[in-house]
C-alpha cells in the first residue's frame, strides 16, 4: 500500500502497533512496506532511470510527503504517541554537529553583554554563585532531556513529553509558551543585530538594510533543511567557542600583570568596589535575586539537544557525548570567563549601562580588554557578539518551526501547519517563523522600545517554564517505569545524575522563579508598579490562561495522566527489551574492565 492510500489504526490494534511502530521515519536502516516514502522522495520509475529534470526534482522536494491516516476513534494521548513518532522529520545531524550545538549553541548576547548588567546590578560575587547554581541545574535538565531524547527521537523532541507524561493541558500550555518565547526572539535578535553594527558608526539610516540582510540570512540557512541550520551552528559555535577561550587566556595574562598597561590586578576589584552591590545586606541580596534571569537568559537554548537529537542519524550515539559537553561548556566557557570577568572589570565601571541589551560597548568583556591598554581586540569582540546574534536567530526559526509541527500534530494548530515536505522541510512552520521575524522592520518606528520591551516580557520567564517542565517529565517518566515494573536496564542511556539530578533542577527553578518573582514586586533601583511587575512576570500569567483555557475546551479535569496509564514504547528507537538489555549489560561489561582513567573519561565526556 503507497503512502497516498493511507492506513486505518483500530484500539484493538494499538497495542500490536506499539511493538511495530518504528518506519523509515524513526530509523532509515528499517524496511517498511506500508508506507513508501522513498519511492516518491527520490522519484525514481522502475527501470531505475531518473524522471524529470533536475529542476523538476527541485522543485517536487518542495510536495508534502504523505503521513498515514490514523483511526479517529484513537484516544487523544495515543493519536499524538503514535502521529509525532511517524513525523518524516530527516536524520542528517552528526555527532559533530550536536557537540558543537551542546558546547557553543547557547553561547549569545547574555554572556557577552548580559553578564555586564548582572556584574552591574550584583557584584562579581553574585554573578559566579548565580551562574553556578543555575548552571548545576541546566546541567541537571540537559541530563534529563538527553535520557529521554535517546530513547524516544520523535518529532518535536521534548515539546511532545509534557503532553505524553503529564496531561495534555500541561504540554498544550508549555509546548505554547516555548513556541512563543522563540516567535518573539526572531524579531528581537535581528533588531540585535542591526544595532551591534553601530560600533562601527554606522548611520542609523541603514538600519532596515542590515534587518533585511540578516533576516535573510537565517530564513536562507533554514531553507536548506536541518542539514544547513547543523552546518551554519557548527560553524558560528566554533568561532564562539575560540573566542571564549582565547579570552580565558587573555584574562589570565592581564589578571598577572601581562598586560600592556603592566600591573597586577588580582583581586582588587573584589574589595573596591566590592564583592556585591548594594549599601545594605537587603539591598546586595535583592541584586543577588536579579542575577537569576540574566543567567537564565544566558543559558537559554542549552536545551535544544532535546529537538536537535531526534533529527540525529544515531541519537544513542550522537546524543550522550552532546549532552555532556554542557557540563565543561558551564565550567570553562562560562564560570571561568565571569570569573575573568569579575577580576578585571569593577562593578562600578559607568559603561556597563548600554543602550541595549547588545550594545558592544557595553560588554564585559569589550570592556576588560580597552581597560588594560588592547587595541583592536574589541573590534573582533563585537563580531562574535554580532555571530552570536545570529546564530541564535538561526536557532529561533529551527526550534520554533519543529515546535510548531509538534503542536499541530498534537492537534494544538490547523493540520497544515504540520506540513513537512519530501526534503524533511517543515515549510508552514518555517515560513510562520520567517513572517513574524518581519516585526524588525519596527526598528525604525518610535515605538520600537515599547513593542520590544514587552516582546521580552512575554518570553521572560519561558525557559524556567520550559526546564521545569523537562525535569517533572523526567520524573514522571521514571515514576511510570517503576509503576510499570519495569527499570532502567531498558535505557539505551541513563542520567548520571539519576532522578535525584531531575529533582534537584525543578527544585532550584521554583527557587528562582520565587526570586525573580521577589524581584518584579520589588525592581532593583527602580519604584515598584504594575507596568514593572508584569514586564518583568508576564509569562506566568500566559502560561496560567493558557492552561485553564486548555482545561475548559477540553474538559479535561485531570492534574496528571495515570502512571499505569503512561505510554512507554510508541516511538522507542529500539523496541526489541531483551536485545537492547543484552547490549547494554554488554556495553557496561567492557566498561568496567577499561582503565579507571577511561571510565572517568566516559562518565563526563562520553
Amino acid at each position: 500500500m503507497s503512502s497516498s492510500e493511507g492506513f486505518q489504526m483500530s484500539n484493538q490494534d494499538y497495542k500490536d502497533a506499539k511493538t511495530n511502530i518504528n518506519t523509515e521515519f524513526i530509523d532509515p536502516d528499517l524496511e517498511s512496506e506500508s508506507i513508501d516514502i522513498k519511492k516518491e522522495t527520490f522519484n525514481y520509475n522502475q527501470t531505475g532511470e531518473e524522471k524529470g529534470s533536475k529542476w523538476r526534482q527541485f522543485i517536487d522536494s518542495f510536495k508534502r510527503v504523505e503521513v498515514p491516516e490514523l483511526d479517529p476513534n484513537l484516544t487523544e494521548q495515543e493519536r499524538i504517541a503514535i502521529i509525532t513518532a511517524h513525523t518524516p522529520l530527516k536524520h542528517h545531524l552528526k555527532s559533530r554537529h550536536l557537540q558543537m550545538i551542546a558546547i557553543g549553541g547557547a553561547i549569545g548576547t547574555g554572556l557577552f553583554v548580559g553578564s555586564g548588567t548582572a556584574l552591574r546590578t550584583a557584584g562579581p560575587a553574585s554573578l559566579i554563585i548565580g551562574w553556578s547554581i543555575t548552571g548545576s541545574m541546566i546541567y541537571s535538565m540537559v541530563m534529563a532531556v538527553a535520557e529521554m531524547a535517546v530513547l524516544y527521537p520523535i518529532s518535536g523532541g521534548f515539546t511532545t513529553y509534557a503532553t505524553r507524561f503529564i496531561d495534555e493541558s500541561f504540554g498544550f500550555a508549555n509546548n505554547f509558551n516555548y513556541m512563543l518565547q522563540w516567535l518573539v526572539v526572531l524579531p528581537l535578535e535581528i533588531v540585535s543585530a542591526s544595532i551591534t553594527v553601530n560600533y562601527w558608526g554606522t548611520p542609523t539610516k541603514y538600519r532596515d538594510g542590515f534587518v533585511a540582510l540578516f533576516w535573510l540570512v537565517i530564513v536562507i540557512i533554514n531553507l536548506f533543511g536541518v542539514k544547513g541550520y547543523g552546518e551554519a551552528e557548527f560553524i558560528f559555535s566554533t568561532i564562539k567557542v575560540i573566542t571564549v577561550v582565547g579570552f580565558i587566556i587573555l584574562g589570565l595574562v592581564l589578571v598577572c600583570g601581562g598586560g600592556p598597561t603592566g600591573g597586577y590586578v588580582g583581586a582588587k576589584y573584589w574589595h573596591d568596589p566590592g564583592a556585591f552591590v548594594g549599601a545594605t545586606a537587603g539591598a546586595q541580596f535583592q541584586g543577588f535575586c536579579s542575577v537569576f534571569v540574566t543567567a537564565a537568559f544566558s543559558f537559554s537554548g542549552s536545551e535544544l539537544i532535546g529537538i536537535a537529537g531526534s533529527e540525529a542519524e544515531n541519537p544513542r550515539k550522537a546524543v550522550p557525548p552532546a549532552a555532556k559537553q554542557v557540563f565543561w561548556r558551564i565550567l570553562l566557557f562560562y564560570i571561568l570567563s565571569l570569573l575573568f570577568i569579575g577580576l578585571l572589570v569593577p562593578s562600578n565601571d559607568s559603561r556597563l549601562i548600554g543602550s541595549s541589551n547588545v550594545d558592544a560597548a557595553a560588554s564585559p568583556f569589550v570592556i576588560a580588554i580597552t581597560v588594560h591598554g588592547i587595541r583592536g581586540l574589541p573590534s573582533v569582540i563585537n563580531v562574535v557578539i554580532l555571530i552570536a546574534v545570529l546564530s541564535v536567530g538561526n536557532s529561533a526559526i529551527y526550534t520554533c518551526s519543529r515546535t510548531l509541527v509538534a503542536l499541530a500534530e498534537q492537534g494544538f494548530l490547523p493540520k497544515v501547519v504540520s506540513y513537512i515536505d519530501r526534503s524533511g522541510r517543515p515549510l508552514v512552520g518555517i515560513a510562520i517563523s520567517s513572517f513574524f521575524g518581519l516585526v524588525a522592520f519596527v526598528a525604525q518606528s518610535d515605538k520600537e522600545g515599547d513593542v520590544f520591551n514587552w516582546l521580552l516580557a512575554i518570553s521572560g520567564l519561558s525557559s524556567f517554564f520550559t526546564w521545569g517542565a523537562i525535569c517533572l517529565c523526567h520524573i514522571r517518566f521514571r515514576a511510570a517505569l517503576k509503576a510499570q515494573n519495569r527499570s532502567t536496564d531498558e535505557l539505551p542511556f541513563v542520567s548520571p545524575l539519576g532522578v535525584f539530578g531531575s529533582y534537584w533542577g525543578l527544585f532550584l527553578i521554583v527557587l528562582m522563579l520565587a526570586a525573580q518573582f521577589y524581584v518584579a514586586i520589588f525592581p532593583v533601583g527602580d519604584t515598584p508598579s504594575a507596568t514593572n511587575f508584569f514586564s518583568a512576570y508576564l509569562s506566568l500569567p500566559v502560561v496560567l490562561v493558557m492552561y485553564i483555557a486548555h482545561k475548559l475546551w477540553t474538559k479535561n479535569w485531570k492534574i496528571f495522566i495515570p502512571l499505569g496509564q503512561l505510554d512507554l514504547d510508541t516511538g522507542r528507537k529500539q523496541l526489541d527489551l531483551d536485545l537492547l538489555r543484552q547490549e547494554v549489560a554488554e556495553e557496561r561489561a567492557t566498561l568496567a574492565a577499561r582503565p579507571r582513567w577511561f571510565r572517568i573519561y566516559t562518565f563526563w565526556c562520553a
